[in-house]
């Protein structure tokens, strides 16, 4: 196992506090939110994964639809949300999310400056595959805020075999279960 993956993180470090401009739907109308990480992760047990950009094959194909199908299992297990996140902007990430019928199983977050992505050490030159800057894939499970796994994946990794490794993360620390509050 590496001691530091992503470059700057690793497990049972604290995330990094960013604020993202999210576009958010509040009394049927749309606008712009200033949210941090701390706000969105503070007293929650969350599954964050990234991914290099919406709408690209092997993230439309297995990430994206592979969490929103274990959705009910890792809710039992006690995971508060489940958040996607993308170097996209808002508006691509809010629309791929819907062209994927993901509804309010999985939270689309954009991170269009690569401001939490390079925070952690996740940025990556994919200008070889057209894509300019992007993120690796990885996969965190956060209890507070606290990096309890974290998985950095390979281009050929299929969501299957990993989730059924997070779930066994989840399963085997007692503390970690609780009851779904939402």
């Amino acid at each position: 196992m590496k001691l530091y993956l992503l470059g700057r993180i690793k497990m049972m470090d604290r995330i990094p506090n960013v604020t993202f401009k999210c576009r958010v739907k509040t009394d049927g109308e749309w606008g712009w939110k200033d949210i941090t990480t701390d706000e969105l992760f503070k007293n929650k047990n969350v599954i964050l994964f990234s991914l290099p950009g919406a709408f690209t094959p092997t993230c439309s194909t297995y990430q994206l639809p592979g969490f929103e199908k274990m959705y009910d299992d890792f809710k039992e297990l006690g995971v508060h949300d489940i958040y996607c996140m993308s170097v996209n902007d808002s508006f691509v990430m809010n629309a791929w999310g819907k062209e994927n019928n993901v509804g309010d199983k999985i939270i689309m977050m954009g991170d269009p400056f690569l401001n939490f992505t390079k925070d952690i050490g996740a940025d990556v030159d994919k200008s070889g595959r057209g894509l300019g800057i992007r993120s690796n894939r990885y996969t965190m499970l956060l209890e507070d805020g606290v990096i309890k796994k974290i998985e950095e994946e390979n281009y050929f990794f299929k969501m299957s075999k990993y989730q059924k490794q997070l779930i066994e993360k989840i399963e085997n620390d007692e503390k970690f279960i609780q009851p779904s509050t939402r």
